[in-house]
């Protein structure tokens, strides 16, 4: 654990998360999660693959939901 600026416990740092700064990425990301409903999983990753969305992004976002970052 770290310390903040307040002198408190901050989680580990690869806990922390960042606001989004890749615009482009959030859109294709939101287009692949709102596709999985109607075109199913492997066509929203196969979709994010031919965008160049890093895979381990792809999975995050599409595997573990509860993951994905604020804007």
């Amino acid at each position: 654990m770290m310390m903040n600026e307040m002198g408190e416990l901050a989680p580990a740092a690869d806990k922390v998360r960042h606001k989004r700064l890749d615009t482009r990425t959030r859109d294709l990301i939101n287009q692949a999660v709102a596709s999985v409903p109607t075109l199913g999983l492997q066509r929203a990753a196969e979709f994010l693959a031919t965008m160049n969305v890093p895979a381990e992004v792809a999975v995050r976002v599409l595997v573990y939901p509860n993951r994905r970052r604020a804007n």
